[in-house]
């Protein structure tokens, strides 16, 4: 894109400084990235490029470490666990975030900047705090390396995720709609699911896949309050890079990375959708 033409020396040059600094950030961000999914294509049990890979030599390049991925028993009950848990924790953290949401949106609910702290709470408070505190109160409960422990610790995670999106879906929600239903005779369970859910459906669908993607990922809590049954991928990935370095784990986080990009797609439609619901124009 061109620049204006008013723009003097000093506006183009910090125009050019900021891109390349946007780009610098880009690149230190993505470099990690970048550099693991090539790695996990190598022949040779290594961390490192070797020479067969750097000259583009195909005996450089396997998928044995994504077969011993695909082979192992370990990693194929972490998968497991780590799509029923992050499943199950996201219905679970999608119900308490949408009614949390819905009763902040209306205005005679009280206190609503206190009950909202406490809600997004999770996202503030460091999460070794949040683990060691979920870890001594399970264990007096007696679900403490239970699956029904971490689902309810990862519901915890997400649940704030949830919230904050559905209540900016909320922000554009026109009320009158509802008060149009009632004046019509609609019951308010049938307003709610013919009329609220389908309007705020993407801030409830991008915040499930915000709290899959929080319960996927974790691991400081799982360290807390999972057993051993309840081994989940990034659990999984900690033990084997403490215990047994293999280019298996780089396979694993590429699957991941990929998975992520694929949900963040998602979302993004997500929110394009909800913005032409609302009759606002994408920039």
């Amino acid at each position: 894109m061109s620049m204006p033409a008013y723009y003097t020396t000093k506006d183009k040059i910090w125009h050019y400084t900021f891109r390349v600094l946007c780009y610098a950030i880009f690149f230190f961000l993505l470099a990690p990235i970048l550099i693991m999914i090539p790695l996990s294509f190598n022949a040779q049990p290594f961390f490192t490029f070797t020479r067969e890979m750097l000259t583009l030599n195909p005996d450089g390049y396997s998928l044995r470490w994504y077969r011993d991925f695909l082979g192992s028993e370990s990693w194929m009950r972490s998968i497991r666990n780590s799509f029923g848990i992050g499943i199950a924790a996201t219905i679970v953290s999608t119900t308490l975030g949408t009614l949390a949401a819905l009763g902040l949106s209306r205005s005679e609910m009280p206190a609503k900047g206190l009950i909202m702290g406490i809600l997004i709470s999770p996202m503030i408070v460091p999460l070794i705090i949040s683990a060691a505190g979920m870890f001594f109160f399970f264990s007096s409960i007696n679900i403490a390396q239970t699956y029904l422990g971490v689902v309810l610790a990862h519901a915890a995670l997400g649940t704030p995720f949830v919230v904050i999106t559905v209540t900016a879906t909320l922000v554009g929600f026109d009320q009158s709609l509802i008060r149009a239903a009632a004046n019509l005779g609609a019951s308010p369970t049938r307003t709610f699911f013919k009329i609220t859910m389908p309007l705020i459906l993407p801030g409830v669908v991008s915040g499930a896949l915000f709290a899959f993607i929080t319960s996927f990922d974790e691991i400081v809590v799982v360290l807390f309050v999972a057993g051993v049954e309840q081994r989940t991928i990034p659990r999984e990935m900690w033990s084997g890079i403490r215990e047994d370095i293999s280019p298996t784990i780089l396979a694993v986080a590429t699957i991941l990375v990929m998975i992520s990009i694929a949900l963040l797609t998602v979302v993004e439609l997500l929110r394009r959708r909800g913005e032409r619901l609302r009759g606002v124009t994408p920039h």
